[in-house]
């Protein structure tokens, strides 16, 4: 019998992105392995919450796929570092992008919590990426633990000075994103802090984003358009509004599978993890079906047991 040939498993998309254009996604650390545990996470609660690298995937392995797709005439404006958890948790980071800047021109982001950019070696790793998406989402340690329920050595006033550290390392740009909670992080106190913090960092876009997918805990809710607007003005001339309001012009694939996936949820109500497994698909992948059909009123989710649960409307 012929060997069934090992499913891709590292890499996802190209995927729209409002930041970062046609985004090819590179995914290096196991789902839900983070630092932070963020009240607002699309991908539900952290599992393992660790600050320390290990060596999760075989860096060849991936350059092996990303080749292939390369070969198969992909375009996308960036290769970008994401997914299922922390990716600087990744001990072979910078050896993966070193590895990727070899066989392609495609400029490399990372997104990343900042949780670990006090590190020098995790600094030196990012500064080999030609843009870094760092995440600020509160100004002072009380605001800190109520949104992102760090990790017991991470402390705001670290990740603040690990990110203006970096700054003055990095060449490459940095594009700051604020998540924003209502009730949490809004008020004028808090983003006069928050302010501060950027001012200290430096960096060369600020972008503000809020709830438009399902978040770890129940009740999140996004911020109006205007009021994003609002604040975008107070924190200065280099802050945007990044959150999506508005209906992507999906392709013809991803509508198809997403009518796939709505047929599912119509028999039984499914986790994402579940819509992964079926599908053969990576979490940031059913996250843009799921999105799909949120945004069409075609399904609802619910909490349910620590999970989050997919139904059709």
């Amino acid at each position: 019998m012929d060997k069934v040939p090992e499913e891709k498993k590292y890499l996802y998309g190209p995927v729209p992105s409002r930041r970062l254009g046609r985004s090819l996604g590179i995914d290096i650390v196991p789902f839900k392995l983070c630092s932070l545990d963020c009240i607002y996470c699309q991908l539900g609660k952290t599992t393992e919450k660790t600050i320390e690298r290990s060596d999760f995937v075989p860096v060849e392995a991936v350059l092996s796929e990303l080749r292939d797709k390369l070969v198969g005439g992909v375009e996308a404006d960036f290769i970008t570092i994401s997914g299922s958890g922390e990716p600087t948790l990744n001990l072979r980071l910078g050896e993966l992008i070193e590895g990727i800047k070899k066989i392609t021109n495609i400029p490399v982001a990372i997104l990343t919590n900042s949780t670990l950019l006090y590190r020098e070696d995790v600094r030196a790793d990012c500064a080999r990426a030609d843009v870094v998406v760092p995440s600020l989402d509160a100004g002072d340690e009380q605001s800190f633990q109520k949104i992102n329920r760090p990790h017991k050595d991470i402390s705001i006033e670290k990740l603040i000075e690990g990110l203006g550290a970096f700054r003055n390392e990095f060449t490459g740009q940095i594009w700051l994103e604020v998540f924003l909670v209502e009730g949490l992080n809004t008020d004028i106190k808090q983003i006069t802090k928050i302010k501060n913090a950027i001012e200290r960092i430096r960096p060369d876009k600020v972008q503000l984003n809020t709830a438009v997918r399902p978040t770890a805990d129940a009740g999140i809710k996004r911020m109006d358009a205007e009021r994003l607007q609002v604040i975008a003005a107070q924190l200065g001339p280099k802050c945007e509004v990044v959150a999506d309001f508005s209906l992507h012009q999906y392709s013809k694939y991803t509508k198809n599978k997403a009518e796939d996936v709505l047929s599912m949820l119509k028999r039984r109500p499914c986790t994402l993890n579940d819509i992964c497994s079926s599908f053969g698909i990576g979490h940031n992948e059913a996250l843009k079906f799921i999105s799909y059909l949120q945004q069409r009123g075609l399904i609802a989710s619910e909490p349910k047991e620590g999970a989050v649960f997919f139904k059709a409307n």
